[in-house]
Order: structure tokens, then sequence, then C-alpha cells
């Protein structure tokens, strides 16, 4: 009988967001830095706009970066942070859990 090693356990839905909304609103200030300066002072404050929860579910879904092909299947998308479709889920889990419709 082998020792039993404990898997460390996957991110919670929230840690998924607060490392990947920073990533989002970098990106988002270099298009619209305005409007991405109001987006990060509601964040701040705990708050995400329904438009700014759709921008960001959006966002996630066009950054998967982690596809789960292997090389023979298709290439890995470079970006700014590893996002892989369970992050992609975990936000919009989050999102609909702040009560956003994504």
């Amino acid at each position: 009988m082998s020792e039993s090693t404990e898997q460390p356990s996957p991110p919670s839905d929230e840690q998924v967001v607060e490392r990947l909304v920073p990533v989002w609103l970098r990106e988002a200030k270099s298009h619209e830095a305005s409007a991405a300066h109001e987006v990060e002072e509601d964040w701040k404050r705990g708050r995400l706009s329904p438009t700014a929860a759709r921008e960001l579910a959006d966002w996630v879904t066009a950054r998967v970066t982690e596809t789960a092909f292997n090389e023979d299947e298709g290439p890995t998308q470079a970006g700014p942070a590893h996002i892989s479709v369970s992050d992609k889920s975990a936000v919009h889990r989050w999102l609909a859990t702040q009560g956003h419709d994504v």
C-alpha cells in the first residue's frame, strides 16, 4: 500500500478572479484608459457594473491560453497570463454569484 500524497486544492473562483482582473484591467487601459480607470476604481470598492462584468466574461473567454490540446492538436496561445478553460468557468461562476448575467 502506498502512502497517499495530498493534491493541492484548486484555487477558489475568487482567487482566480483576483489573479485575472488586474491582467484584464491592464489590457483595457491600453485601449480605453479612462473607462478602465473607472472600472478599476469600482473594482477596488468591490463592485463591477453589468457592462464591466460582461466585458470581463467576454475577455476571459477570448483569452483562454490553455486549451488542453497537445502540440499535435493545436498551438498553445500566448498571452499575458495563463488562462485555462477552468479559469474561464471560475470567472463566469464568480460573476454569476455576484448577480451578473453571463
